[in-house]
């Protein structure tokens, strides 16, 4: 974190709310392996995204969630597609609402990209709960 965003109410909030959907673990990591050149990224995601958008108070978590897991599905942004089904354990996204943003996908965004997604979600979904099906 840079010494100018340390100050601002967004990245604090953004901070508090990215823990809270994606866990400490995971920020950790992000954080540890951050150098100064993606080091503004951070800060920006932070502000921007989880302090702007996910910290507002108009949406649940959940709602959030499965918007997200739905656009990320779309655009075929696999490894956060991934992340953010792991994060549904955080936010009470449930399996009933990825399968649901997924037909969405199929629907508005193609048959390929949902296709290739509910893929990568049952495979997620299975790690995170290995005596359930996907």
């Amino acid at each position: 974190m840079s010494d100018a965003t340390a100050l601002s109410k967004r990245y604090r909030e953004g901070m508090a709310t990215r823990r809270a959907v994606l866990g400490d673990n995971h920020v950790n990591r992000a954080q540890s392996a951050s150098t100064d050149f993606d080091q503004p990224f951070q800060d920006l995601i932070t502000e921007a995204a989880w302090g702007h958008v996910w910290s507002r108070p108009t949406w649940t978590k959940r709602e959030r969630s499965i918007v997200t897991i739905a656009l990320l599905a779309a655009l075929g942004q696999d490894e956060e597609m991934a992340m953010h089904v792991r994060a549904t354990a955080n936010t009470g996204a449930s399996r009933e609402d990825i399968c649901e943003a997924l037909l969405h996908v199929a629907i508005y965004a193609g048959v390929p990209a949902a296709n290739h997604a509910i893929k990568i979600a049952k495979e997620v979904l299975a790690d995170m709960d290995p005596g359930r099906a996907a």
